[in-house]
């Protein structure tokens, strides 16, 4: 039986295909991310290393360069002691243990160039593993350096989407809604928000996934200085026209909204997105608003009350 029975074109190439979705799986995770497990792929690509530094999260970033940084130094402490540890002038361990972490502090004044003079190579060989370390820290810092850079100037969105979506009365009906906000203080301009349906449906007995444009009230600002609530009207050519939350559930119903818009601190374009599953829907209810004006007659924006919903019936 057809969820939508109204004759319209679909867009059937959303960039997931026609599968259907089982066990309500959501294809788009709330972060945005794709909800896909990828296999096949090499554990590890040398060509792909800087974009996974570059977008790893700050915690996984710091621990791989801490977890270099002590892999290295251990290595070249190894070498120092193949060498002979006694080509270590003011190496005063004795114990293998402590012959071991008077040449791996000597690698590391060495690889930071820093050279606290208590402990300086002897000897042609030593010399010259000291020569090539130091020489491959300051590639190493300068590498890091960049990383950093790069990790700090990449634009990124810090826009946030209410956690649930909510069916409330729209002008002589009701309409289906979710609201956002900008987290940062800077300005985002031409925000352009784009809002599609997925569902399940049987086609000729072959389940496919479909996938339905829904028309906003606005689809477009000019600004985003407080927060934004976006409409689709439910209309008699809305998909979600008298629909019941069973029936968005057997159907297993997911809302993607795409959001772009113009950093202004940046300069450049940003991209975010989440989605919604049927669950995430709540029936009946409505926004809370976010601002007022105080004494002052100031706008105040109250970013806790995002999610903040109030039933209407």
């Amino acid at each position: 039986m057809a969820f939508f029975k109204r004759k319209v074109q679909f867009n059937d190439d959303f960039g997931f295909g026609s599968n259907p979705v089982t066990k309500n799986q959501r294809m788009l995770n709330a972060d945005g991310s794709a909800n896909i497990e990828r296999t096949g792929l090499p554990w590890f690509k040398f060509d792909d290393t800087y974009t996974r530094l570059v977008t790893m999260s700050w915690t996984r970033f710091f621990f791989v360069i801490l977890l270099a940084y002590l892999v290295v130094n251990t290595i070249f402490a190894v070498l120092y002691n193949v060498v002979g540890i006694e080509n270590l002038d003011g190496a005063k361990g004795v114990t293998l243990r402590d012959q071991f972490f008077d040449a791996f502090f000597f690698s590391a004044q060495t690889i930071s160039t820093v050279g606290y003079g208590h402990i300086s190579p002897q000897g042609f060989v030593t010399s010259v593993l000291a020569a090539f370390e130091s020489m491959l820290g300051l590639l190493a810092f300068a590498l890091a350096t960049g990383l950093l850079y790069g990790r700090f100037s990449r634009p990124t969105s810090k826009v946030s989407f209410s956690k649930k979506m909510v069916i409330a009365p729209y002008e002589n009906g009701h309409g289906l809604m979710c609201r956002l906000v900008n987290l940062r203080r800077n300005q985002l301009i031409e925000v352009e928000v784009q809002m599609v349906m997925s569902y399940n449906e049987t086609v000729d007995g072959k389940h496919v996934r479909k996938f339905y444009p829904l028309a906003l009230e606005r689809d477009k600002i000019g600004i985003l200085s407080l927060n934004w609530t976006l409409v689709h009207a439910i209309t008699e050519d809305s998909p979600f026209y008298e629909k019941s939350l069973t029936e968005l559930q057997h159907a297993e119903v997911e809302v993607f909204v795409i959001l772009k818009a113009f950093d202004d601190t940046f300069s450049q374009t940003i991209h975010t997105r989440t989605s919604y599953q049927d669950e995430e829907i709540e029936m009946d209810a409505k926004f809370d608003k976010m601002y007022y004006h105080n004494e002052e007659g100031k706008m105040v924006m109250d970013y806790s009350k995002l999610d903040k919903i109030t039933p209407t019936v």
